[in-house]
């Protein structure tokens, strides 16, 4: 892989250093997701918050939005479809990425009058906000007064449409590995021949009796049925995270987009390598504890434990389909149309036939990637979701 340059050396030296304290403050042992989360999050030094270009050619990877603008177009007019049953509402984006999403999104609404009377970003990073300001400013430039950066959950009760694209992927995860059916949490230790000096390692140990039943729980069928050193990964959040939405939507319909499987396929015995999973510079790569900080890290998702955490808070599970579903069943080949039709020459058209593919083909993100449908109120999910329901699988 490319070697990352002095300045970035530098910021994960000095994000290792704050996890090797924290490590030698619980007697040498971390658990997964708080590395994970110190990883990416860690005020001025994580992933996320250290400002370094992360999304797009120039970045790590390449997110649906940034392949162009079809992806936010064909969701624009499913949201529109949605705001237009509820007389009107919001739009609440989270984790806004470099603004792409929202920019694209905003113009569509703009051309097929959308009654959106806000659009909100629930984003923590202040680097990420600027982009996202600048995206916005350059291409919906008639939006940007009715753009609003949250940090939190909305304080009043709102109706309208969420929208998560790759945001369930980046929640910490904590790991386990199974061996004659006894459960063990793979956690975090300091290996001092490691990067700088200040290196870390896997260290397993018997899982506490509440996580041991937590992953019992995941799976969906016996541990004992697994191969030895089978590995996995469990999201803790979803619940919590859920019922803080569920806590301030009044009405409407979250939509949230990530890569995964329901429970059969997510912990299937055939994946016994887990799916954590880094990524640096457009290269994957399995070693989560190279220069930290640096890379992004992430585990698919478990969607029949969304779809179980969601019911929980109170959500409606109104629909679960492959992505390629969602885009070609909520009008992805009328907006394909409109964009080939107002493409300047051959190469622009290419790339637009380039963009599809990408986004539909089952080798691509067209079956990787999942959506579910939550909805609250008497509201009917957007049109994408009636072309395949896969909800029998969660």
């Amino acid at each position: 892989m490319p070697a990352p340059d002095a300045g970035a050396r530098e910021i994960s030296a000095r994000l290792s250093e704050v996890i090797v304290a924290q490590i030698a403050a619980s007697d040498g042992w971390m658990p997964f997701d708080r590395y994970m989360q110190l990883a990416l999050y860690a005020p001025e030094l994580g992933y996320y918050s250290a400002g370094l270009p992360v999304f797009g050619a120039g970045g790590d990877f390449v997110t649906a939005p940034e392949l162009g603008s079809l992806f936010a177009r064909t969701l624009a007019r499913q949201s529109a479809a949605v705001l237009e049953s509820l007389g009107g509402g919001d739009i609440l984006e989270f984790g806004g990425g470099s603004g792409a999403l929202a920019a694209e999104l905003l113009a569509e609404c703009s051309r097929c009058a959308a009654p959106l009377e806000r659009y909100r970003i629930l984003e923590v990073s202040a680097h990420l906000r600027a982009r996202q300001r600048a995206a916005i400013a350059a291409r919906a430039p008639q939006w940007l007064d009715r753009v609003e950066w949250l940090d939190t959950w909305p304080t009043a009760p709102w109706r309208g449409v969420a929208l998560g694209n790759e945001v369930l992927d980046a929640m910490p995860v904590r790991c386990f590995s199974l061996a004659q059916g006894a459960v063990f949490e793979r956690g975090v230790a300091v290996d001092g021949g490691g990067f700088e000096g200040a290196g870390f390692a896997w260290d397993e140990r018997p899982a506490s009796p509440a996580f041991a039943a937590a992953v019992r729980g995941a799976l969906d069928r016996d541990p004992a049925a697994y191969p030895d050193g089978y590995l996995g990964e469990l999201n803790e959040q979803y619940p919590g995270w859920l019922s803080g939405l569920a806590a301030c939507f009044g009405r409407g319909v979250a939509v949230l987009i990530d890569y995964g499987d329901a429970r059969a396929g997510r912990y299937h015995p055939a994946r016994s390598g887990g799916s954590l999973r880094a990524y640096y510079r457009q290269r994957v790569h399995e070693n989560p504890f190279w220069y930290p900080g640096l890379c992004d890290l992430t585990a698919d998702v478990d969607f029949s434990a969304v779809a179980t955490a969601a019911a929980s808070a109170g959500f409606d599970v109104a629909g679960f389909t492959p992505q390629a579903q969602l885009l070609l069943g909520g009008g992805l080949e009328a907006v394909f149309a409109q964009a080939w039709a107002e493409a300047n020459d051959t190469r622009a058209q290419l790339r637009l036939a380039q963009e599809v593919k990408r986004l539909t083909l089952p080798d691509e993100m067209g079956e990787r990637f999942r959506a579910i449908a939550l909805t609250r109120g008497a509201v009917a999910p957007p049109p994408g979701f009636a072309l395949r329901d896969l909800r029998d699988r969660l």
